[in-house]
């Protein structure tokens, strides 16, 4: 008999990032963090327009599916398409069936107005009922007065700030400025060069910042509840948790796989409902965190979200594959063309 398990939590993604894949080399090779976002992310993210947003979250839900992710905690940003952007990601994946809490990452690299374009995004689709935090990029693209804003909005609004912290060295003294800002409902991303405990949840990113060279967050010895995140590299959270845990071992032999498990768990207090989501798995012991920690290749079957088969013999049921795939290939080729 195959395992059944609740349904995975990816708790950090840029959906975004689905239509990275096979991009244009940047104008030069980036050996540093900073030269990463410069010549890889800021200039994608400044290309998207409405259908590339809509479209690539479309093809990242299927895929969430295909890996028995029903539910994502997803950071955003779109400096040249803004206004409305967190509802068109909230749509694309609802129309998969996928669950999301959206935010739209706040910056002060396209100068004021451009920061008080994202604040309003956030709180256009949060007062209209949408799900989602109030997102920040990061304290080191950020003037205070932004974050300040940020973080009395969220306040106003009754929900945490969504922000990248101390990821690489250029953001280091990221615990310093949001030292009186942080509150029990944040949401941490990354946390590898903090030089202090903040309050809120850490979303830890391994294979993200294995692929940055950022260094290791060592999660484990944070007072901090600690969640698992993708930083956009797909959804799939049993590769995610298997590559956490051979980290987490290097760095202490005596790790156990129970710990990285206990991460997953934590995403279920981001979305309590998918505790009774349903995911059938081609492997009898998909829900064990020894047997997961050592054996690749685990997929799901089949999908069941509120009673509702979403994925079925590996296949989505609400939309089609074929034309998702088409779709965002066609919206790849057009950011390519502008990269």
């Amino acid at each position: 008999m195959s395992a059944v398990t609740p349904g995975m939590v990816c708790s950090h993604h840029h959906l975004y990032s689905a239509l990275a894949r096979g991009m244009p080399a940047p104008p030069r090779q980036p050996t540093k963090f900073i030269e990463i976002l410069e010549q890889v992310w800021w200039r994608l993210d400044v290309a998207l327009d409405e259908e590339m947003i809509r479209w690539s979250a479309m093809l990242a839900a299927v895929e969430a599916l295909q890996c028995g992710t029903t539910a994502i905690v997803d950071h955003h940003e779109s400096p040249s398409a803004i206004e409305g952007s967190l509802s068109v990601i909230a749509n694309a994946c609802a129309a998969v069936g996928v669950r999301t809490n959206v935010a739209y990452g706040v910056t002060d690299r396209h100068g004021a107005e451009g920061a008080r374009r994202g604040l309003a995004e956030n709180e256009r689709f949060l007062r209209a009922g949408g799900r989602g935090m109030v997102g920040v990029h990061a304290a080191f693209t950020c003037t205070d007065d932004t974050l300040r804003g940020a973080a009395e909005l969220a306040a106003e609004l009754g929900v945490g700030v969504h922000i990248h912290v101390a990821e690489g060295p250029d953001d280091a003294n990221a615990g310093e400025r949001l030292h009186a800002l942080a509150t029990d409902d944040w949401h941490l991303v990354h946390c590898v060069h903090l030089d202090r405990d903040l309050p809120g949840t850490i979303a830890h990113n391994p294979r993200s910042n294995m692929n940055n060279s950022v260094g290791y967050a060592r999660p484990a010895a944070r007072p901090n509840r600690v969640v698992l995140g993708t930083d956009g590299i797909g959804a799939d959270m049993l590769e995610e948790a298997r590559l956490a845990y051979v980290r987490l071992r290097e760095d202490d032999v005596l790790a156990s796989p129970d710990t990285v498990w206990q991460w997953l768990e934590n995403g279920y207090r981001l979305f309590p409902e998918a505790r009774h989501d349903r995911v059938t798995w081609n492997y009898d012991h998909a829900d064990s965190p020894w047997h997961v920690a050592f054996t690749p290749g685990v997929r799901a079957l089949q999908v069941e979200v509120d009673g509702e088969v979403l994925l079925a013999d590996g296949v989505p049921t609400r939309v089609d594959l074929a034309e998702v795939r088409a779709k965002a290939a066609e919206q790849a080729r057009r950011l390519f063309a502008r990269l």
